[in-house]
C-alpha cells in the first residue's frame, strides 16, 4: 500500500534536488535539519501514514454520529488520533516555547502529503487546530498564550474557524453573531454558524473557537468585526476545565464526502451563558482571521495536492495490473495491461504532470516561507513574503480545480469499477469536491488574484512572481535538452504579462464586471503557466543528470540507459512530463488568454430572464 499515497523518489527529488531543504541547515534556526535528518522525518511521516492513518480512510468515510448534542467520530479515529499527538506532529514548525518542533515549513509539508493522502477527514481535524493555535500565538495575550497554547499545539484540545453564518455566507460582513462587554473585560456572545468542521467531537477535552462577532455599537460591515476566544469548556486561570460555555452544537451535515469530519451547526449564547474573550484588538478580527484564512488556504491546495497523488499512484497501479484488449500496434497478440492504451497513458500522463506540478508548488511555497524567516533584510523577507502573497491564491483555487481533475481521471481509468465503493478512487473524487469551495470558493481566489495580488505594492509583487518565472525560462534556455521547451513556454509567458496588464486596466474602469467575469479563467491561465514554470524547474535539474548517466545528449544512449537503470528512468520521466505538458496542453492556455484579451462581455450583459428556468 505504499506506493499509494505518494512516490517517495519524487518527494526526494523536490526536497533534495529541486527545493535543496538540506541547505537550510546552514543557518542557526534550522541548523539540526540536515539531509539524514530530513529523510529520518519523512520515512517515520509515511510509515505513519501506511500504518496507521491509511487503515481509517474506508471506514472513516462510514461517517460521524450526532447523538445527544454530541459528536462521535469514527471509532478508528481515536486510536491513530493518540499516535499522532505522541509524535508530536501538529506543531511541526512552530516555536518550541510552545511545545512546537522548529522545523522548516518544506520539511512539514512533505510529512503532511503522505498523512493528508492516507486520510483528508482525520487530517482536516489536525489543520483547522493548528491555525486556531497560530491565532492564539499571534495575536494572544501573554494570559491566553498560556492558558491555551501548548495544550492545542500538543491535541490535548483541539480548534476551530467560526466565521460563516446561515445568512452572510461568503459575505462576511453581513454576519449577525454580537458581543456584548461585561464588567470583567469578557465579552458575553450570542449568535449562530454553520460549516464549522470539528465543531463538536469526542477526541479531545475541550475545544478552542476563533469566533467572529460584532462588537455591540460597532460599525457595520467588516470595518466592526472583532475575533473571539471562545472554549467549548471555561478554562480556569491554573489552566483546568470549569463550566460548559453554552456553545451547543445542534446538528450535522450530511455531505458529499469528507464524510470522517464532523461538519457542525453551533448556537453560542442561546442560554445566554457564552463567555469569549478579545483575541487582538476591537474591530481588527477580519486582519487577524485572515492570518489563519491564508494558513488554511494554503492546507486546502496541500489537501487538494495529496488526495491527487493518492488517486493518480491508484490509478498507475491498476493500470499497470489491469489486463484488458489488444495492443493496437500487435493486434495479432493477447492482452495486455492497459497502461499500454493511449488513452489511458494521456490520462496517467495528465494526472502525473499535475501532481508532480503540484507538489514542486507546494514545497516552493513553503520554500518561501523558510527563506522569508531566515531573510537577512526588510527587502528580501518583503520579497518572500510577497511571493506568498500570490501563490495562495494558486494553491488554493488552481490546485484544487485540478485536483477535482485529477480524481476524475483516476476513476475514469478504473473504468465501471471505479464508480463503485470496491476501489478507492470515488470516495478521493468525493473527498476533494469540498475544496474548490471552503475557506473562500475558487472564485473568490480568482477575485483576490485580480482585485489585490496584481495591484499589490503598485505591481511590484506580481512582477517579482513573473520574474521567478522568467529567470527559469532563462536558464533552460541554457540547457539543450530544455531549450526547445522554455521558448515554447516563453509565448505563453509574454501573453500572459500582456494579458495581465490589460486585465487590470479593465478592473479599474467603468467595465469592471467584463473584467471580474474573466477573473477565474485568468487564474486558471496564471495556473498553467506557474504549473509548466515548476516542470520546466525539474527537467532542467534532470537534463545534465541524464545526460551523464548515459555518458551524452546521444538519443539512443539515452534511450538504452533509460531502459536499464531506474535513475535514468526517473530522470528521463521529468523530461517527457514536461515536454508533454508544455507543448500539449500549455497550447490550450494560450486559447484561454485570447478569450480573455477578446473580453467578450456576454456573461455580464446578458438579462436574467434570458437564463430560462
Amino acid at each position: 500500500m505504499a506506493q499509494l499515497i505518494a512516490d517517495r523518489r519524487d518527494v526526494d527529488f523536490v526536497l533534495h534536488e529541486q527545493m535543496e531543504a538540506a541547505e537550510l541547515a546552514k543557518s542557526d534556526k534550522f541548523a539540526e535539519f540536515d539531509k539524514k535528518t530530513i529523510d529520518l522525518i519523512v520515512t517515520e511521516a509515511r510509515n505513519l501514514a501506511i500504518k496507521e492513518i491509511l487503515p481509517t480512510q474506508k471506514p472513516g468515510d462510514e461517517g460521524c454520529r450526532f447523538e445527544n448534542g454530541q459528536v462521535l467520530v469514527p471509532e478508528c479515529f481515536h486510536k491513530v488520533f493518540k499516535v499522532y499527538n505522541e509524535g508530536e506532529w501538529l506543531a511541526m514548525t512552530d516555536d518550541p516555547e510552545w511545545g512546537g518542533q522548529g522545523m522548516p515549513k518544506v520539511i512539514s509539508l512533505a510529512a503532511n502529503e503522505y498523512f493528508h493522502g492516507a486520510n483528508a477527514s482525520f487530517m482536516l481535524y489536525q489543520s483547522l487546530s493548528h491555525g486556531a493555535a497560530k491565532l492564539v500565538e499571534t495575536y494572544g495575550t501573554k494570559e491566553q498564550k498560556n492558558l491555551y497554547l501548548k495544550k492545542m499545539y500538543a491535541g490535548k484540545w483541539s480548534g476551530t474557524m467560526l466565521l460563516t453564518e446561515p445568512e452572510a455566507g461568503s459575505d462576511v460582513g453581513a454576519l449577525t453573531t454580537s458581543a456584548k462587554k461585561n464588567a470583567d473585560g469578557t465579552y458575553s456572545i450570542t449568535g449562530s454558524k454553520i460549516f464549522i468542521s470539528g465543531g463538536e467531537q469526542d477526541m479531545v477535552e475541550n475545544i478552542i473557537h476563533p469566533v467572529l462577532a460584532r462588537i455591540e455599537g460597532a460599525p457595520e460591515g467588516t470595518r466592526g468585526i472583532s475575533l473571539f476566544l471562545v472554549p467549548k469548556y471555561r478554562v480556569k486561570p491554573d489552566g483546568s476545565l470549569g463550566e460548559f460555555n453554552d456553545v451547543v452544537c445542534t446538528g450535522i451535515e450530511e455531505k458529499m464526502g469528507l464524510h470522517g469530519n464532523a461538519t457542525c451547526s453551533l448556537t453560542l449564547g442561546g442560554k445566554g451563558q457564552c463567555i469569549g474573550t478579545l483575541l487582538g484588538e476591537e474591530n481588527k478580527g477580519m486582519s487577524a482571521m485572515f492570518t489563519m484564512m491564508n494558513e488554511a488556504r494554503q492546507f486546502v491546495g496541500l489537501e487538494g495536492f495529496a488526495v491527487s497523488t493518492a488517486a493518480y499512484m491508484h490509478a498507475l497501479n491498476y493500470a499497470r495490473e489491469r489486463i484488458q484488449s489488444r495492443d493496437l500496434a500487435d493486434p495479432k497478440g493477447g492482452p495486455v495491461s492497459i497502461i499500454h492504451h493511449p488513452d489511458v497513458r494521456r490520462q496517467l500522463l495528465i494526472m502525473k504532470a499535475y501532481v508532480e506540478g503540484m507538489r514542486s508548488l507546494i514545497y516552493y511555497t513553503g520554500r518561501c516561507w523558510d527563506l522569508a524567516s531566515l531573510a537577512a533584510s526588510d527587502a528580501e523577507r518583503a520579497h518572500y513574503t510577497g511571493l506568498i502573497e500570490v501563490l495562495t491564491p494558486i494553491v488554493k483555487g488552481y490546485i484544487t480545480d485540478k485536483a477535482l481533475e485529477v480524481t476524475s481521471h483516476g476513476v475514469q481509468i478504473y473504468g465501471g469499477y471505479g464508480y463503485t465503493k470496491e476501489y478507492p478512487v470515488e470516495q478521493l473524487m468525493r473527498d476533494c469536491r469540498i475544496f474548490m469551495i471552503y475557506e473562500g470558493t475558487n472564485g473568490i481566489q480568482a477575485m483576490d488574484l485580480l482585485g489585490r495580488k496584481l495591484g499589490m505594492n503598485k505591481g511590484k509583487t506580481f512582477l517579482d512572481y513573473l520574474g521567478e518565472i522568467r529567470k527559469q525560462i532563462d536558464a533552460a534556455k541554457e540547457i539543450p535538452m530544455t531549450a526547445a521547451l522554455a521558448g515554447n513556454m516563453e509565448k505563453v509567458f509574454n501573453r500572459l504579462a500582456e494579458t495581465a496588464i490589460q486585465l487590470g486596466k479593465t478592473a479599474m474602469s467603468d467595465k469592471v464586471k467584463f473584467a471580474y467575469a474573466f477573473a477565474h479563467p485568468f487564474l486558471e491561465s496564471l495556473g498553467d503557466l506557474t504549473m509548466a514554470w515548476m516542470l520546466l524547474w525539474r527537467a532542467a535539474i534532470a537534463a545534465p543528470k541524464l545526460a551523464k548517466l548515459a555518458g551524452g545528449t546521444d538519443p539512443a544512449a539515452i534511450k538504452a540507459k533509460v531502459e536499464s537503470n531506474k535513475e535514468a528512468s526517473f530522470y528521463d520521466g521529468q523530461l517527457q512530463t514536461a515536454r508533454f505538458f508544455i507543448n500539449s496542453m500549455l497550447p490550450i492556455t494560450l486559447g484561454r488568454l485570447e478569450a480573455i484579451h477578446n473580453m467578450d462581455g456576454a456573461a455580464v450583459e446578458m438579462l436574467d430572464a434570458a437564463f430560462g428556468g
